[in-house]
């Protein structure tokens, strides 16, 4: 077959207006097609040149092989416009000439649980702690509830763009870098996906040492950095396995650590009315002695204000990278839209269930000068060892639950570390497959593992090593900071992506095609973008007072920023060399240029299938299950 009929075959089976040209000049070394807006050309040289009207745009993809085998390696259908440059899904094909992709192993139940599961971690059953010691019980709790209601429009807006085009599983549809690149802008999509890479291997490290130092509180016999290995040892075998594997692990994991939380907030209440051992009804008397608030940084009104302002920025750790779980696996879950959008209403209110309900409790049952946990947060003691629900409980005379708790810590740490050498797996993947990354990257078996990207991740997530000397452990903390502040950054560039993406949808008429609309767009969105802004920009607001300055806290509070301009900048450059300073240079796609059409079609009657499949439950017990998960 010549090239000509093996790219007219190709266009042929595609029932795409946008490939289906209706002219045809070629030769050897050449071939074009046309259809009167769009020009296809494709010659010796591994080009790829799609034009619109007067632009033109380049990509050079191909691999080093036969004229007739390089078209043949590319799926046209997914050719689409984006303003800025010719977007191109590679297919990777294996031995047997197949493409293999993600596969779609998850269902219902592992969604909901692996959206929820993926942020009850150690942020809550030990970083909470942190947070009450500088800002007192009600700087704690208000805390939490205004990052909830920043964090709720992120998690919605995230679940409309993705359930509107959840992907076919040739990469990680859902991933921030995938839509930005998509909706917004290459660079920036570029300087993004690298951006929450470092955010996910950084929270794997971070997960890990976690789960050995919970080990340490019953025993230092064995050293930390086997204990590190063995977690690696085997996240890293729950990733390399078929996805539905790993969704059965979180799953699991996730239900241990609901039956935890819940148990310590129904404690906390009997403790609260004084059903401990010692029969101390404790109501909110430390709301009122030693006080509501720490203020730690200054007195008075404004001091209160700060320790909220404080607890936000300390508290976000808990929520960093969350509405991201849930929409990260849409290209490995059956009937995606469905489930990511039922995933997505219910994530925000249960997680703000468990973590208010959850703060509420801890700020009964210990002060925020307890001695103990002051001295356990200064000798930076492990697991439960500084958590505030262990102090509280042992303080009102229970001396068994401590190992109890201890085990769900160590279960939570484990599950997030499983969680997020998933998701940067997955990430880095889909940077592979859209020429962000190294190509060697985006491979996937026959199991649909991107199993290059697991290895790289877990190999990389050795920088938990670091913490084993204490010689080396404020590095690897002051590495791990920056990944709170990355996590504003994704959340920024969430925001702004979903405000092009909304123009483009009302732009094309495309409105009444969303599957999943949420309530106060774009305003709550606004909000979010506006206060993420604001907090980004003064999260190190403490360190410039002169009695608390340092050089290692200034620089861990605000070098992510310049680091990632410089990423999106330069990228920008490479691409565009000096014209960078010209009009030909465009730092986002206009909006008539953005392309939400393309697989809409099929995605849509992928979705029509599940929706006729599907059968809604009929008896009581059913309809439970069904509104539980």
């Amino acid at each position: 077959m010549t090239l000509k009929d093996n790219i007219s075959q190709k266009i042929d089976d595609k029932n795409s207006s946008r490939n289906d040209f209706s002219s045809v000049s070629s030769n050897t070394e050449y071939i074009e097609y046309k259809d009167g807006n769009y020009i296809l050309e494709y010659d010796s040289n591994s080009s790829l040149r799609i034009e619109k009207e007067t632009l033109t745009f380049n990509s050079s993809k191909l691999e080093e092989c036969k004229i007739e085998d390089k078209i043949s390696n590319f799926d046209l259908s997914q050719i689409g416009y984006n303003g800025n440059e010719t977007i191109i899904s590679e297919e990777l094909i294996n031995e047997d000439g197949r493409k293999n992709k993600l596969k779609q192993g998850l269902n219902a139940r592992h969604i909901q649980l692996i959206a929820l599961g993926g942020c009850i971690g150690t942020g809550l059953f030990v970083g909470a702690g942190i947070t009450l010691n500088k800002c007192g019980p009600a700087g704690l709790v208000a805390s939490y509830l205004i990052i909830s209601t920043m964090v709720y429009p992120i998690m919605n807006v995230l679940g409309e763009m993705v359930c509107y085009l959840p992907g076919d599983g040739s990469d990680s549809a859902g991933s921030v870098p995938h839509l930005v690149k998509r909706y917004l802008d290459d660079s920036l999509s570029f300087a993004a996906g690298w951006n929450y890479y470092y955010c996910f291997v950084m929270l794997v490290a971070a997960e890990c040492t976690a789960a050995s130092g919970v080990v340490e509180y019953w025993t230092k016999v064995v050293p930390k950095p086997a204990w590190i290995v063995m977690f690696q040892l085997i996240i890293f075998g729950l990733n390399m396995c078929p996805v539905r594997v790993y969704g059965e692990s979180e799953f699991w994991f996730a239900i241990s650590k609901i039956l935890c939380i819940v148990g310590l907030i129904i404690l906390s209440f009997i403790l609260f009315w004084g059903g401990g051992p010692n029969h101390d009804r404790l109501g909110f008397r430390y709301w009122i002695t030693p006080g509501s608030f720490a203020n730690t940084i200054t007195n008075g009104s404004f001091g209160n204000f700060l320790d909220v302002y404080k607890g936000i920025i300390l508290g976000a750790f808990s929520f960093i990278l969350g509405p991201e779980l849930v929409v990260l696996p849409s290209s490995e879950c059956s009937d995606p839209r469905r489930n990511i959008k039922k995933a997505s209403k219910r994530f925000i209110w249960r997680l703000m269930f468990f973590y208010i309900l959850g703060t509420l409790s801890i700020s009964v049952i210990v002060s925020y000068n307890d001695p103990i946990l002051s001295t356990a947060l200064i000798q930076d003691k492990p697991g439960a060892g500084s958590s505030p629900f262990v102090i509280g409980i042992q303080n009102a005379g229970i001396d068994v639950l401590p190992h109890i708790i201890n085990v769900c810590i160590l279960i939570s740490a484990w599950s997030s570390g499983n969680a997020y050498l998933f998701a940067s797996s997955r990430s880095l993947q889909t940077m592979a497959i859209n020429s962000q990354a190294p190509k060697c990257l985006g491979k996937i078996n026959r199991f649909g593992v991107p199993y290059v990207a697991v290895i790289v991740s877990i190999i990389l997530s050795c920088i938990a090593y670091l913490n084993c000397s204490k010689s080396t452990s404020d590095v690897f903390k002051w590495f791990t900071n920056l990944s709170t502040i990355s996590g504003f950054l994704g959340w920024i560039i969430v925001s702004v992506t979903y405000l092009r993406f909304r123009k483009a949808i009302e732009y094309h008429g495309m409105k009444d095609r969303l599957p999943y609309t949420t309530w106060g767009q774009p305003y709550l969105i606004i909000y979010s973008l506006i206060s993420f802004i604001i907090i980004t920009i003064t999260n190190g607001f403490d360190i410039l007072i002169p009695r608390n300055w340092n050089v290692s806290d200034f620089i861990a509070a605000y070098l992510t920023l310049p680091i990632f301009l410089m990423i999106w900048i330069g990228h920008k450059f490479y691409k565009y060399r000096f014209k960078i300073f010209t009009r030909q240079c465009r730092w986002w796609y206009q909006v008539e240029d953005i392309d939400v059409i393309t697989g809409l079609e099929e995605i849509e009657m992928e979705s029509e299938k599940f929706e006729s499949e599907y059968v809604k439950p009929e008896t009581v017990g059913g309809k439970f299950v069904d509104w539980l998960l």
